[in-house]
């Protein structure tokens, strides 16, 4: 039987990292600072175990912010590494049927899915395509503190309280302004990028897209290139169709996956209600739905993932949105 290739497990939280080293079935544990200089000692570390870097295996869970910086720093080493998503790994632990959790659990469990599975290795975005999406999830928390706020302001008018009123406003204006100047910022950073400007007209050219949406698609997917299909964007998406069906007894409801980022499908909301009336070829799509009984909901999350379809198909082509074109095509494509 084959030899397994070293694994490292990491934990990753905010100020350190909890690594297991997994060889030869033996976990050697240890905890080090979630800095450069944390990555350098576990560098060190791993090659006094007698483990060669370039067949050491390392993965660790996707923990937003926390995660990237960690995996861009262990590369930068010349370190093997795989974000996976979370969802995984808590599989992968109920099959070892594990009760209890704490970091150096988690981490052990990390290298042993990783010695078992050999997860694909991570591939950076592009800077440009880091800096985009840290614009667009900017903006977004600056239009969530506005909503807030509005929702202050009105409360405060109801209960005439001028003086409240009056330092929300301000408040209210300045956000007005910052969310201006993000948008500039997101449009400046797209028109600065030769690639990332052919797939924003691409996709600015499907009626109900628009280039809010397109930001967080570009800055969240990057290039749709790398997929093999509009399947495979779409189940990363997350807005794929998953079935509960087993036997005679259970006949659950079909329902969106929701397995990928949660800020890409509620980009792709809005757009799909306005596509759903809007768009020539989603507008004939979204009705036969709905005259097959389909619920709204659900309608409306078909027109997401058929969006999705189409956006891939622009930008895999290189052509701009041709309605009489897809409009056969959708036609004869099953829900």
């Amino acid at each position: 039987m084959d030899k397994e290739a070293p694994a490292v497990g990491i934990d990753v939280s905010k100020h350190k990292l909890d690594v297991a080293l997994l060889v030869d079935g033996k976990v050697r544990s240890k905890s080090v600072k979630n800095s450069n200089a944390g990555y350098e000692e576990l560098k060190i570390w791993i090659t006094k175990q007698k483990v060669v870097l370039d067949e050491c295996l390392v993965c660790m869970e996707s923990t937003g912010v926390y995660s990237e910086p960690v995996a861009l720093g262990l590369q930068a080493l010349g370190l093997t590494v795989s974000i996976v998503n979370p969802a995984r790994i808590k599989g992968f632990g109920q099959s070892e049927l594990v009760r209890n959790k704490n970091d150096g659990i988690d981490a052990a469990l990390i290298a042993r899915y990783c010695a078992k599975m050999h997860p694909e290795p991570w591939q950076a975005a592009p800077p440009e395509q880091r800096r985009l999406r840290g614009l667009c999830d900017r903006l977004k928390a600056l239009k969530d503190m506005r909503q807030q706020e509005e929702n202050r302001l009105e409360a405060y008018g109801t209960a005439s309280n001028t003086e409240l009123e009056g330092h929300i406003q301000q408040h209210v204006s300045w956000l007005n302004s910052q969310i201006k100047q993000m948008e500039h910022d997101i449009d400046d950073q797209i028109n600065r990028h030769p690639n990332l400007k052919r797939d924003a007209d691409l996709m600015a050219s499907i009626p109900g897209i628009g280039k809010a949406t397109v930001a967080v698609m570009l800055g969240q997917v990057g290039d749709m290139h790398r997929f093999s299909s509009a399947k495979a964007l779409a189940a990363h998406l997350g807005v794929s169709p998953r079935q509960r069906v087993s036997g005679t007894s259970v006949r659950g409801r079909t329902t969106m996956s929701r397995t990928g980022n949660r800020a890409t499908r509620s980009a792709l909301y809005m757009p799909a209600v306005v596509a759903s009336h809007h768009n020539p070829v989603l507008r004939t799509f979204a009705e036969r739905l709905r005259a097959n009984g389909l619920p709204k909901k659900a309608v409306i999350g078909a027109v997401m993932r058929k969006l999705v379809h189409v956006m891939y198909a622009v930008v895999r082509s290189g052509v701009a949105f041709m309605p009489d074109y897809l409009e056969k095509r959708v036609r004869g494509q099953s829900t």
